[in-house]
């Protein structure tokens, strides 16, 4: 030690204080952190990864099955175009649009009227009928609709009921023309007006009627309509197993690719979407069938069909139009 200089003993001083530090750390159960690594990169959507609608951001929990995807879609609007008028004969009731469509076939509805009607019940007179469908269309007229583009149609379901020919009756004694579709046409009409030309690859359509359910899609651009029970099915004596097997049937034949999202709609997911509308928002997300609860009869059978599709189908993200109607995609087949 004699012949360490001043700097030597001073560092031998230092390491030997060091290793006492940490010795007494170690004993006192504190341990040192390893050092940080460099984070590991995250690797980037490929092209042909799902839309950023419903695709899940890196990092982020995944959406359960009670959990509303988010939908984030504005229809475009028709530059100019031409106001027409269709009422709808449906299987509960008449309903009123007033549509402004363009050569584009975009179209925005401008107004609408929903109402029940016991014609289909068979218990209103040929009086009752005529004053019923001239309040229809003097509201029309009145909104500016030319009467030669007023139109009505019935729809398939409508067509079942003992009091339709009595419509058509009336109908024809105004002087109007009154247009029947199938059930296939019902839904591929239905399809036109509320499938977005940008979800044509990755969606489908269900229009759950009171007389019958369409569930619709495209392939290679063309349309393909299946028809199944409709929500007034419980006064036919038909038990919910038996529709929910055939429901599940027809929409196992949507293709797995379109069953990132269905557009759906009629009078029972109206009253779903009631349930959970933002504001005045065009389209809302349906919660999971657990989440409702309907009393009447009519609205647990058209829970039963909705339960179904979802089921067959495994879609999470159920999209209600308020705007869209079979009928409207009628008015986009007639020349502009």
């Amino acid at each position: 030690m004699q012949n360490l200089t001043v700097a030597g003993r001073l560092l031998i001083t230092a390491i030997v204080l060091i290793g006492i530090y940490f010795g007494i750390r170690y004993f006192l159960g504190d341990r040192v952190p390893a050092p940080a690594t460099a984070p590991t990169a995250v690797e980037a959507p490929s092209s042909n990864a799902a839309s950023s609608d419903t695709a899940e951001v890196a990092g982020a929990p995944a959406a359960t099955a009670g959990e509303r995807v988010p939908f984030t879609y504005t229809a475009p609007e028709p530059t100019g175009g031409r106001l027409r008028g269709v009422v709808e004969l449906g299987a509960s009731g008449f309903n009123s649009f007033i549509v402004r469509t363009d050569a584009q076939h975009n179209w925005k509805l401008e107004k609408a009227e929903f109402g029940n009607s016991l014609v289909l019940e068979n218990m209103a007179t040929d009086d009752d009928v005529r004053s019923g469908l001239k309040s229809y269309i003097g509201k029309m007229l009145d909104n500016g609709v030319a009467g030669r583009d007023i139109h009505f149609v019935v729809s398939s379901g409508a067509q079942k009921a003992a009091g339709t020919q009595k419509i058509i009756k009336q109908l024809s004694a105004l002087k109007y023309v009154v247009n029947t579709v199938t059930p296939e046409k019902e839904g591929v009409l239905g399809l036109r007006s509320v499938l977005p030309p940008s979800y044509a690859s990755k969606a489908f359509v269900v229009d759950i009627g009171s007389g019958n359910t369409k569930i619709s899609w495209l392939v290679n651009g063309a349309p393909k309509s299946v028809e199944t029970y409709g929500a007034k099915y419980f006064g036919q004596n038909t038990d919910d197993a038996t529709v929910a097997a055939d429901v599940k049937a027809k929409a196992n034949q949507v293709p797995a690719g379109l069953r990132q999202t269905c557009f759906i709609i009629g009078g029972i997911p109206f009253e779903m979407a009631k349930k959970v509308r933002q504001g005045k928002e065009r389209y809302t997300v349906l919660d999971a069938a657990s989440a409702y609860q309907l009393d009447n009869a009519k609205g647990k059978a058209g829970l039963n069909i909705y339960r179904s599709v979802a089921e067959a189908t495994g879609c999470k993200q159920f999209v209600f139009d308020w705007d869209a109607n079979f009928t409207i995609g009628y008015l986009l087949t007639l020349p502009q």
